[in-house]
């Protein structure tokens, strides 16, 4: 796939260029909670204004349906960008109408717009190829050229990452150039040994991703609700845990798989237990208690791992030359249930191998609990995106890039 440095050699002066961007941030009423995605297709931005483009960046916010709802605005992230960039933003109060015409042909050389929310049009995100097109064609009308750098989306057939490359000439932005090549070294001779952590809520939601990597990792460590399925299909007791029965053939055909082909499994040997689940806004203290993984009571819920896994789990990383994680290890949000999270991100610090953060909570809880994103080699903008690339599926929005 062309390159932006390609495409801005061949000329991007006076041109306006579209940036899909993914602007996707976590908003509470309107103050942005992480601006990291923002800071991420920073430089593509400040490359096309240097170059002098005529630069209109646009994103998705949120799953708004189809319509305007001001929950969703891109208004504070427009602002965001602004301030980070030390330059006004102008933005358009809609996608393709009037608004969004006026302000993109109001730019001139060097100047940036943001157009409203893309998922304020039914068109962006639908299964109609004739609709969805419609909506590209409008798109189009608003740029000359197009830079794709929304990684988090590009694993969407949506109008503006799939249909919109295919009616401009293209290119990748930095992002997404920098995020291919990260996964590559995941997926393409990898260093060895190469340890996964896979956390969060849902087994269903890892099963592509467990089902490619037990062909190629040496060791899974598996933690946060996913891991009481796990501990189910073992014959363990959950107490009142996130637990998916209809999964538990699967699981036990993964843990067989991994015996047989010699993949280390590591789930956790005790965890954190409470009666009930933690009110996540008032964070205040909650009673709470750690029980060996094989003796949750009946009633408690699993809501992090043990001071015993959390050590287990850091020797096991402890060597790996290469790590992947993705999903928190227990409930981060709340400070009785964040110490699995920190001690797998702690780990990742301490390692002298390659690690690479798969995007979504996993990102979040990174800078929320105060890490520096430096210290880790690669942190990405998109988790679903990231597992769908390990699981070997085409990505729509990487396909519509290449030539």
């Amino acid at each position: 796939m062309k390159t932006i440095d390609e495409l801005i050699a061949e000329g991007v002066t006076g041109k306006r260029v579209f940036v899909r961007a993914d602007l996707n941030v976590p908003l509470s009423g309107t103050t942005i909670t992480d601006d990291g995605r923002i800071r991420a297709v920073q430089p593509t931005v400040e490359k096309l204004v240097a170059a002098g483009a005529r630069v209109v960046v646009a994103s998705h916010l949120g799953r708004p349906k189809g319509a305007p709802d001001p929950a969703f605005s891109l208004a504070p992230a427009a602002a965001r960008l602004g301030e980070l960039l030390g330059t006004d933003v102008a933005f358009a109060t809609d996608t393709v109408g009037e608004s969004a015409r006026a302000t993109v042909a109001a730019l001139g050389d060097g100047e940036i717009a943001v157009i409203e929310n893309l998922r304020f049009n039914p068109g962006e995100t639908s299964k109609d190829d004739a609709e969805r097109g419609a909506f590209a064609d409008q798109l189009a009308e608003l740029a000359d050229l197009y830079v794709g750098d929304g990684f988090g989306a590009v694993h969407r057939k949506h109008a503006s990452v799939f249909d919109l490359p295919a009616r401009l000439p293209h290119a990748a932005g930095d992002l997404i150039a920098t995020e291919v090549g990260v996964l590559k070294k995941l997926t393409e001779n990898v260093e060895r040994p190469y340890a996964v952590v896979l956390g969060g809520s849902k087994v269903s939601d890892k099963l592509g991703v467990i089902d490619h990597l037990l062909e190629r990792a040496d060791r899974i460590l598996i933690g946060g609700g996913m891991a009481y399925t796990f501990l189910k299909a073992q014959g363990h007791e959950v107490g009142s845990s996130l637990l998916q029965e209809d999964q538990i053939p699967a699981v036990l055909e993964y843990l067989k798989r991994a015996e047989d082909k010699g993949v280390e499994f590591v789930l956790p040997v005790d965890v954190v237990v409470s009666a009930q689940f933690p009110d996540l806004k008032a964070k205040a203290p909650t009673e709470h208690r750690t029980v060996p993984a094989d003796a949750i009571p009946a009633g408690f819920i699993g809501l992090d791992n043990g001071p015993e896994t959390n050590t287990l789990y850091a020797s096991k990383l402890a060597d790996a030359a290469t790590v992947f994680w993705n999903g928190p290890m227990g409930v981060f949000e709340h400070p009785d249930y964040a110490e699995g999270t920190r001690a797998v991100a702690q780990a990742l610090v301490d390692s002298s191998g390659f690690s690479v953060v798969g995007g979504g909570d996993s990102a979040a809880a990174v800078r929320t609990l105060g890490f520096d994103e430096n210290a880790f080699g690669h942190i990405s903008t998109g988790g679903g995106a990231s597992l769908e690339y390990l699981e070997g599926k085409t990505l729509p929005g990487l396909a519509a890039l290449e030539d």
